[in-house]
């Protein structure tokens, strides 16, 4: 057993700070998300963040829209409405959407998606990545079991024996940037899709170049987009107008344009005056003008899938452990399922008297995530290859197949299901209304 562990343990015993029983590493949507559902269980939890302070609450959701944004399931609403942040979230900005359009720009085929054909009122929201952070910071702020610290960068990572009341545990040590060592039962990797944990502990993974960079930027268009979210193939690149009201007006979009990096190049380097037609021309204008009023911001694509989710005493989860192309919006949903179901497992094996972080609990998760994870990046990958294909045979091919999948109202509710996160479900102690 190691020094640090029995420094941990005197702190106990003088009745300072208890040590935490998990460490969470990274405090994005989904780091932060984990922190709250097992804070309100009450174990005490230490959220590291790299960023140097928190959001701004004021000023998060107010004036433009931030550039980087997310599309919601109901799914992953049901998860925030238990964790009683998705009122903070609507009272900043998040933007309902009922209906989606896909075409192919270079052909006929297009499919119309409405929410109702499947049940749903919705089929997602549009919201700020930063307006689901700052919801989550002010639940976590009353949480007394809960602690974040701010510019917290990981340095190192070292296999240990943590000792944590009278049970010694098989786990890690944390080495701080500024020299702090942090042990724990449990540490969490929530640090995204380049994660330095998962490379510390040595954890590989499959990775798939799309060969694609992410151009993202926000547009005011002359037409309102009446809550639909649209998406053309231009040459094999789907180009997402995903909706967004501010302060009542309805004509602002959120672009993700997934493209070559030559393109996106291109892109990035046009003025605000060229770039709002160039966006336009992708959707065939069926919005009208379009007007950028945010640089282009250019992000590479890679899809990513670690070869194993666990080790003895860390755990990785979101995009630590799959990155995703956006092509359907899934990736930040699949992360929440990720920390719902860690969590519940946690809980179960708490209740069977296991300890913390117990190998049982953390491969049960992983056999609960994995296939799921897997099917979708399996499915995104299909997508993009098939859409990237310049075949005269395989384009007529997805214009027939699209145009079908129009006709067939059990098909289009399938899908429907899978892009609204329907096919999910809440794990069960998730379920309810809000704590």
């Amino acid at each position: 057993m190691s020094d640090t562990g029995h420094s941990e343990t005197d702190k106990v015993t003088q009745g300072e700070q208890p040590p935490p029983e998990v460490v969470v590493v990274g405090g994005g949507m989904v780091g932060a998300s984990l922190a709250c559902l097992l804070g309100i269980e009450g174990i005490r939890v230490l959220l590291l963040d790299a960023r140097d302070a928190p959001l701004d609450s004021q000023t998060v959701g107010r004036g433009h829209p931030a550039v980087r944004v997310s599309a919601l399931s109901p799914v992953s609403q049901r998860l925030l409405e238990w964790l009683d942040v998705w009122s903070g979230i609507v009272a900043r900005r998040a933007t309902p959407y009922d209906a989606m359009q896909v075409w192919d720009a270079e052909g006929s085929g297009e499919v119309s998606f409405v929410g109702e054909q499947a049940g749903l009122p919705v089929l997602g929201h549009i919201v700020e990545n930063d307006v689901v952070v700052a919801a989550l910071e002010a639940r976590l702020a009353e949480l007394p079991n809960v602690q974040q610290r701010f510019g917290m960068r990981v340095s190192g990572l070292e296999q240990q024996f943590v000792c944590y009341g009278d049970d010694e545990t098989e786990g890690y040590q944390l080495v701080l940037e500024s020299g702090e060592r942090i042990s724990a039962p449990l540490i969490v990797a929530a640090d995204g899709a380049r994660s330095a944990l998962r490379d510390m502990a040595g954890i590989g993974y499959q990775s798939q170049d799309t060969g694609h960079v992410a151009v993202v930027t926000t547009v005011k268009n002359e037409r309102p987009h009446g809550g639909v979210a649209r998406q053309a193939f231009v040459e094999g690149s789907p180009l997402a107008f995903l909706p967004l009201t501010v302060d009542g007006d309805s004509h602002y979009c959120s672009i993700v344009w997934s493209t070559t990096p030559e393109h996106a190049q291109q892109l990035q380097a046009l003025s605000a005056e060229d770039l709002g037609p160039a966006l336009a021309a992708g959707i065939d204008h069926r919005l009208g003008e379009t007007h950028a009023i945010d640089r282009a911001y250019g992000l590479p694509l890679t899809q990513r899938h670690a070869d194993q989710y666990h080790l003895p005493g860390l755990v990785l989860v979101g995009d630590a452990a799959h990155s995703i192309h956006p092509l359907a919006g899934q990736g930040v949903n699949l992360g929440l399922m990720d920390a719902a179901v860690l969590a519940e497992e946690w809980l179960l094996a708490r209740g069977r008297g296991l300890p913390a972080g117990h190998p049982l609990s953390l491969e049960r998760y992983a056999r609960r995530r994995r296939g799921d994870n897997a099917s979708m990046l399996k499915l995104m990958e299909s997508f993009w290859r098939l859409f990237a294909a310049e075949h005269p045979a395989l384009t007529i091919a997805r214009n027939l197949g699209m145009s079908g999948v129009d006709r067939f109202g059990l098909i289009k509710r399938l899908l429907l299901q899978q892009a609204s996160g329907q096919r999910g479900r809440l794990p069960l102690s998730c379920r309810g209304g809000p704590r």
